[in-house]
């Protein structure tokens, strides 16, 4: 009998824990829905597409949005990047993966941002919350709020980090949205998913997303895994001065949805036509192009590409507007307004600064809106002259 009262008890303190967890929003185990979509950056034409609209766990892809809220604060000059950043003691038990903070301390929010880009710690992504918004549960009502109103209507978060709840659910399409937003409204912050290593006192964190060491182009942005989602990525790329976004829910393994996601942009970049270069009324600068070709064909050079238009005066006016607002970083530059004939037989006019210096074409993309740095082949370039 009392064998039989111990039995009784276990069955009913496991069923009482499995509902406990189900309360507080963990999923089940569960088979992730595979997704992808890939995008013209430039222009939003779609690439490739699968299931892009199938509501799955974003995981720690969540975090995009989060760090999508950090640059705002940055942007509004309520946050420098050397902001302390308090740590409850609600943040430090967050599980991992976590940077193992002490409650009481502070961290800046450089780090926090470095934090969550290479580490994707879950306790940093509690401060944040918490530090912005009061609570996390508040945050993430400030988090779904936003991605509505940037067009992710699809898309619910119930916490900032992206750890397993029932409720937080969104789509490729809608994470290609909130990536196509970080390019666009915050170019000088998102260099920071580049970074591919991250030390925080003492300790040395590598970037989960391996594309940027193993695929050209590569430069952002994040990786996310639950085992309810799957193998999540998105990935941002360019190649001959155009960008692709390439999104990934419920890969396997993250090999398995790495291979996938190189096959895709691959795929991508083929299908986008590069149409004939010619150039502006500007004097030509790349003499020096010329000299270096004919020794070899590695020399890369630099520019900025300031936006794809429907006509060109439109082109060449926001190339000369570039030039205009910072002269003392593009004064040596050269436009080049190139004609793109798209698959769905869209003709557009890609403007473009070109023959200036690596670190002025990133200084003068952190000023000027809209703006994106490219390396440019010098044999490349001459071959479309």
């Amino acid at each position: 009998m009392t064998l039989k009262i111990k039995q009784r008890k276990f069955i009913l303190l496991a069923y009482a824990l499995v509902v406990t967890v189900f309360c507080l929003g963990f999923p089940p185990t569960a088979d992730a829905k595979y997704a992808s979509y890939v995008i013209d950056f430039e222009t939003g034409d779609v690439l490739h597409a699968v299931n892009e609209n199938t509501r799955n766990y974003p995981a720690s892809l969540t975090k995009l949005m989060t760090l999508y809220l950090v640059f705002e604060q940055l942007e509004k000059k309520k946050w420098s990047l050397q902001t302390p950043l308090t740590i409850s003691h609600r943040a430090a038990r967050q599980p991992a993966s976590k940077l193992g903070l002490k409650p009481g301390r502070t961290i800046p929010v450089k780090q926090a941002i470095l934090a969550l880009i290479t580490k994707s710690a879950n306790d940093v992504a509690t401060v944040i919350a918490e530090n912005i918004s009061g609570s996390e549960r508040d945050f993430a009502l400030h988090m779904t709020a936003k991605a509505r109103a940037i067009g992710m209507h699809k898309t619910t978060f119930r916490n900032a980090s992206g750890l397993p709840h029932r409720g937080q659910l969104s789509t490729a399409r809608d994470m290609s949205i909130l990536a196509q937003k970080l390019l666009l409204e915050y170019p000088r912050y998102y260099t920071f998913f580049s970074t591919k290593y991250f030390s925080y006192k003492g300790r040395n964190f590598k970037n989960h997303n391996k594309l940027l060491k193993t695929y050209t182009g590569a430069d952002g942005i994040k990786t996310g895994y639950i085992r309810a989602s799957g193998y999540n990525l998105i990935v941002s790329a360019t190649r001959n001065g155009q960008r692709v976004i390439g999104v990934i829910f419920g890969g396997k393994t993250a090999r398995q949805r790495n291979t996938l996601m190189t096959r895709l942009l691959n795929k991508s970049f083929s299908k986008m036509t590069v149409g004939t270069h010619y150039t502006a009324d500007v004097k030509p600068t790349l003499k020096k192009m010329r000299g270096h070709a004919r020794k070899t064909s590695h020399v890369s050079y630099w520019g900025i590409q300031v936006g794809a238009f429907a006509r060109q005066k439109q082109a060449v006016n926001a190339a000369r507007q570039a030039l205009k607002s910072v002269p003392q970083l593009l004064h040596n530059g050269e436009i080049k307004i190139s004609p793109l004939k798209k698959k769905n037989g869209r003709k557009l006019y890609r403007a473009r600064i070109i023959g200036i210096e690596k670190h002025s074409a990133f200084r003068a993309c952190k000023l000027i809106k809209d703006c994106m740095e490219l390396r440019i082949t010098a044999n490349e370039e001459l071959a479309s002259r």
